[in-house]
């Protein structure tokens, strides 16, 4: 594991956030209630870079708010009670630390994504910002609401960063620590969820493409490349301490079990030399070692005075 990952837990791991798949269900589930009440609400609180760089910092964090999208509460329960409890399993797997490190450092990746993607844009499409405002202004007759990020091109660009790859991210995290886990898909297929995972790689690979195909731009490789980095640097950076599954560690865990009750019973094990019975068998049973005899060996109490002494004479004669 790299120094600096050593260092960061050193430094930083007594200001882990316990629980923190819990925390995440509850601002998921409070970012469904405020859309509920005010569907607009979204595009106050979205990762707008250039709203951001004009004073509506609170966007850095709110955008944590904004759910992945799905519209039947049904699916809902059950996305957040799944991510819930994969997240939990990888907080108990690798400790409180580390999966606070593979969270924050994902919600890090993607604000440096959006603002990655705000400088191209103004760098190489500035003429798409004013061709989509001009559309705007056309259809309005308006311009946008300073409230909503005072810009419509941004505005209709930061809907692209949502909690969606970071929860993907999660669940590919899930696969590489567990890979031969089964899960039932659509509740009736059981399916290893490495196998899903490989799907569900593919199927971002495919997102990505059509993202930069449909813009025109790298807009793909800044939204979905930078939600998914931190998979890439989390693995790369604790390969040593990570490179067993956890099935490997519980095998070797207890194989050593296994072997350590082996030698401790073949310590304390006695062993009559005429009768053959043992401490095991008649844990009631004294032992003695004879001091007459040449050798070691140990008798019972019905034996360690009526037994006929080992000489190294008589049994080499």
């Amino acid at each position: 594991m790299p120094r600096f990952v050593e260092k960061l837990e050193k430094k930083l791991g007594r200001y882990a956030i316990p629980r923190l798949p819990l925390i995440m269900i509850i601002c998921y589930a409070a970012g469904y209630l405020m859309q509920l009440i005010n569907p607009g609400i979204i595009d106050v609180i979205s990762l707008n870079p250039y709203a951001i760089l004009h004073g509506q910092v609170w966007r850095i964090i709110s955008w944590i708010l904004i759910p992945p999208e799905t519209s039947n509460l049904f699916f809902v329960m059950i996305m957040m009670y799944f991510y819930y409890s994969i997240g939990s399993t990888l907080e108990r797997t690798w400790g409180t630390f580390f999966f606070n490190y593979y969270i924050f450092s994902g919600l890090l990746f993607t604000v440096i994504g959006s603002f990655l993607m705000f400088g191209y844009v103004m760098i190489f499409e500035h003429d798409m910002i004013d061709a989509g405002n001009a559309m705007y202004l056309i259809s309005y007759g308006e311009e946008f609401p300073a409230l909503y990020g005072g810009n419509y091109y941004f505005a209709m660009l930061s809907e692209l960063f949502s909690t969606y790859y970071v929860n993907m991210s999660i669940f590919l995290a899930f696969a590489a620590t567990y890979p031969d886990m089964q899960v039932l898909l659509m509740f009736i297929l059981p399916i290893k969820v490495k196998i899903l995972a490989i799907i569900y790689a593919g199927i971002l690979v495919y997102e990505a493409v059509e993202m930069c195909v449909k813009s025109g731009s790298p807009l793909g490789l800044f939204v979905i490349g930078a939600s998914l980095l931190n998979f890439v640097v989390f693995f790369a950076t604790t390969r040593r301490r990570f490179r067993r599954t956890p099935q490997m560690k519980a095998r070797a865990k207890e194989f050593k079990r296994q072997v350590q009750e082996a030698g401790n019973r073949a310590i304390a094990r006695h062993k009559c030399a005429i009768c053959g019975r043992t401490s095991e068998e008649y844990p009631d049973l004294e032992f003695r070692f004879c001091s007459k005899c040449e050798g070691n060996y140990e008798y019972c109490s019905d034996h360690i005075f009526t037994h006929k002494h080992f000489m190294r004479d008589s049994q080499n004669g």
